[in-house]
């Protein structure tokens, strides 16, 4: 499961011809399916200066919504952790852990609870 983070340091090293950490990081995935939540296209909206070229990139992956399953997560990872997470963060994190993904990102203190199921891009 793709992370904001990670789309968007993606775009600007893809937008600059860039061989940075992202697009370095990328052949390690290859067998992987590259998933998105629906609060990842949210976050990338949400920025986006040209909606239109956001919605056809985010069209090449599978998009996963908010359901039942993912909101019983949710609420149960928010009621057990000292210091709540964020909202998209917690939502991220229950989406993935219902369909058994690994999240994709920077280095978030929000995600280390997921130990080896969290693939820091750097």
């Amino acid at each position: 499961m793709l992370d904001t983070s990670f789309l968007i340091d993606l775009e600007r090293e893809t937008a600059n011809g860039e061989l940075g950490a992202v697009r370095r990081f990328l052949p390690s995935l290859r067998e992987r399916p590259f998933v998105m939540s629906i609060v990842t296209v949210e976050e990338l909206l949400e920025g986006a200066t040209d909606e239109a070229a956001a919605l056809a990139s985010v069209q090449r992956f599978s998009i996963q919504g908010l359901h039942l399953a993912q909101a019983r997560r949710c609420a149960l990872l928010q009621c057990r952790v000292r210091r709540r997470l964020g909202e998209n963060d917690a939502w991220l994190v229950a989406t993935a852990e219902s369909i058994d993904a690994d999240i994709v990102g920077a280095d978030r203190i929000e995600f280390a609870r997921l130990g080896a199921r969290y693939l820091r891009d750097r």
